[in-house]
This record gives structure tokens, C-alpha cells and sequence, in this order.
């Protein structure tokens, strides 16, 4: 496995795979051809079909300005090795035009083809959960240690930076109001629900607070506002809801707070290694239902929860996702990504609990989950899949709306 800095990376919105990974991209192709005045960009599959929605070509356009780019849209053409394949090539005469396709696989990360079956550098000696557990009985060593001893103090430092982004979105999120870009007129609710649960007490106002919170971040990111991926910019909201929530509720320092997000990290690490974190390929189970098991996982570590209990908990949040569509309308990270986060970070918080409760034995493990997950993730049709062609997406909204 890789290191989780590959979890979670820092960039803006709206989309991972579909934002921060082109413009990686991008980027990368501008640095070989500094002087070049005109680009083509074609985009295939996913990319195509929900692009637009997802601003992949302004970002795109960002990074290869002041030069003009020119976009070819085949939405009915995909490639082998991933639905989210972008090509570039230099349009200047005299200039040779260099083809370039590239893949954005998920979670920001990009990877060329020249180079696709080459594994990517593993550091972990585990690859599964049960190799964890194992280890963790060798040793004794727990989740967030694992990732200490294997990735050194630098871990620590990305991690906190990390946590900083993510506070800075909850705070951003909840303080403003207005529209929310692209077309489906929706408003930013965090600011008005953080206000109403001062109002509450008890469970009530743990759970409003942590309605507000994922919030905060999901349209953050829908703005294309600041954030993590946690595993992508489509479920960026619910592990730092979770954290904050258990911050508040339990006086965690950044410490505490820090290694719980290492154990996520590794949940997250586990399902990207062995399945896949790609809504284009797997669908949303593969986003926001691994982003519930990686904020149950760390409440469950925060709450004291033993390996089997963490274990358990983050089991609990991958399974009850299982089979579910990427299907954005008019291909906005916005409905019904965002409310996903919500409940998806509630379900988190109640996993942790459940499990905790427990002596953390269970029949269905983490890692048999993880394989089912990825056995349904290709056994949904395509038009499931970050395609805006089936589900939710199929509603006409711009139809309906007249």
C-alpha cells in the first residue's frame, strides 16, 4: 500500500478525479511545453460526460493559460484502463504535438499510460486488514502506530496541515450564505443549521452539529472552496464533520485528533489498494462509503474502541453503502453529494458507537466487504457510474424546472 498522503490530499473542488486530477494533468503537460500558445484537451468517458458539471475543463484552462485549449468531448468513447482518461496535444505548428493520455484514477491521483500497469510505490508491508490485525497482535502496536512506524515523523506534520484545512472549511462553511454555482439553485444551508442546533441539547445538538458541519465542507467544495480529499472531493465532508463533533464533544487535543485520522487514513489505504476509491468506477459506495468507514473507524478509535471494535466500526460504514450510484444531476457534485456527506457522517458517528458497544466480534470482516464492494462496483451498468446518464442524474431538471 501507498502512503496515505495519497488519501488525503489538499487541493480545491469540486471533484477529485474530475478537478484536481486534470489539473494536475495539466499542469504537468504545461511544464514540458512552456511556450506553446495552443493545446487540444480531449476528454473521454466519465470526464466527458460530467466535465462540465465538474469544471474540469476551467481547470484545465487554468493551468495551461495564457495559451488557448481546445476541447473534445466523447462521452460515448472510453478507454480500457479507466472511464476517466484525458489526452493533450500541442497545436502549434512547427511544434511537435506530443500525445499525451493520462488517467485521473481518484482521490486527485493521476497516472500516465505509458505507465498504468506499473504498481505504485508500496511502503506498507500489510495489504489487507487481516495482515493488520496480525500485526497488531504480533506487536501490539495499534492503527494510528502502524502508520507512524511505517511513514516516520513526516506523517505528522501532513497530517496536521490537513486537519488545519479541514477546520478552515467548517469554519468558512458555516459562516457564509447564498447560492451555490451551477444552475440547480440551491442555497448553502450550514450557516442556518449551525445556528439552529444552539437551540437543541443532548443528541439533538450533537447531531445537528454534525449535520452542519459536513455542510460546511460538502458546499465548500461544491463552490470549489479548499479542501481534502478524504478519500475525494465528493466525500470530503464527513470525516472532518466527525472529528470535529468528537473534538467538541470529548475535549480530544489535535493529538488525539491526528492519530485518529492516521487509522483512517489506513481504512481508506486499505479499500484504494484492494478495490477501488473512483466513483467512474465502483460508484459512490466507493467515496462516500468509504469515507463512513474511515470517520467510523476513527471515532471508534477516539472512543476507545479496541482494534476489533475500530475494525467493526469501519466495516459497518463500508457495508451499508454497498451498492451505491454515482449519480449527480446535470454532473454537480452537489445532489445528491451533499446530503450524502450528511447522513453518511452521521452513520459514521452511530457505527463507532454500535461497535464500541460491542465486543467488536462480527460475521462479515472488513476485507470480504472491501471485495464485495469492488465486485459490485463493476457489476453496476455504467450509466451508474459519475456518468450522469442513469438514477438521479436521468431527472431533467432543467426540463422540470420550467
Amino acid at each position: 500500500m501507498e502512503t496515505i498522503k495519497e488519501i488525503f490530499r489538499i487541493g480545491h473542488g469540486p471533484s477529485s478525479s474530475h478537478t484536481m486530477g486534470p489539473s494536475k494533468a495539466a499542469q504537468q503537460y504545461r511544464k514540458k511545453h512552456p511556450n506553446a500558445t495552443q493545446f487540444r484537451v480531449t476528454l473521454y468517458g466519465s470526464l466527458a460526460l460530467t466535465g462540465r458539471g465538474h469544471l474540469t475543463d476551467k481547470a484545465i484552462e487554468e493551468e495551461l493559460a495564457p495559451a488557448k485549449v481546445e476541447f473534445v468531448w466523447k462521452g460515448n468513447e472510453g478507454k480500457e484502463f479507466h472511464p476517466n482518461a484525458l489526452e493533450f496535444e500541442v497545436l502549434d505548428r512547427g511544434i511537435f504535438a506530443d500525445l499525451w493520455l493520462v488517467y485521473s484514477v481518484g482521490g486527485g491521483k493521476i497516472v500516465d499510460h505509458d505507465h498504468r500497469h506499473q504498481s505504485p510505490e508500496s511502503i506498507y508491508t500489510q495489504r489487507n486488514m487481516h495482515e493488520i490485525l496480525k500485526y497488531n497482535q504480533e506487536t501490539g502496536k495499534s492503527f494510528w502506530e502502524i502508520v507512524f512506524e511505517t511513514e516516520g515523523p513526516e506523517i505528522k506534520t501532513h497530517l496536521a496541515e490537513v486537519w488545519q484545512v479541514m477546520q478552515e472549511a467548517i469554519e468558512r462553511g458555516t459562516k457564509t450564505d447564498g447560492l451555490i454555482p451551477g444552475g440547480l439553485k440551491i442555497q448553502r444551508k450550514s450557516s442556518s443549521y449551525f445556528i439552529k442546533a444552539q437551540h437543541y441539547e443532548g443528541y439533538a445538538k450533537t447531531s445537528s452539529l454534525i449535520f452542519s458541519y459536513a455542510l460546511a465542507v460538502s458546499e465548500e467544495n461544491a463552490c470549489g472552496g479548499k479542501v481534502v480529499t478524504a478519500p475525494t472531493c465528493g466525500s470530503s465532508g464527513i470525516l472532518p464533520a466527525v472529528l470535529k463533533i468528537s473534538q467538541q464533544q470529548f475535549n480530544f487535543d489535535d493529538d488525539k485528533i491526528i492519530k485518529a485520522m492516521a487509522t483512517a487514513g489506513l481504512i481508506g489505504n486499505i479499500v484504494k489498494h484492494n478495490a477501488s476509491i473512483s466513483g467512474a468506477e465502483v460508484g459512490c459506495q466507493g467515496e462516500v462509503g468509504v469515507a463512513c468507514a474511515m470517520a467510523a473507524a476513527a471515532v471508534a478509535q477516539l472512543m476507545g474502541g479496541s482494534p476489533a471494535q475500530i475494525e467493526y466500526a469501519a466495516e459497518m460504514g463500508l457495508e451499508h453503502h454497498l451498492g451505491l450510484t454515482c449519480d449527480p444531476i446535470n454532473g454537480l457534485v452537489q445532489i445528491p453529494c451533499i446530503e450524502r456527506n450528511v447522513h453518511a457522517a452521521a452513520r459514521a458517528f452511530d457505527s463507532a458507537r454500535f461497535s464500541v458497544m460491542s465486543d467488536g466480534s462480527h460475521l462479515i470482516s472488513f476485507d470480504r466487504v472491501t471485495q464485495v464492494m469492488k465486485q459490485t462496483g463493476k457489476d453496476l451498468p455504467s450509466l451508474y457510474r459519475e456518468t450522469a446518464m442513469g438514477g438521479l442524474a436521468a431527472f431533467n431538471f432543467q426540463h422540470q424546472s420550467k
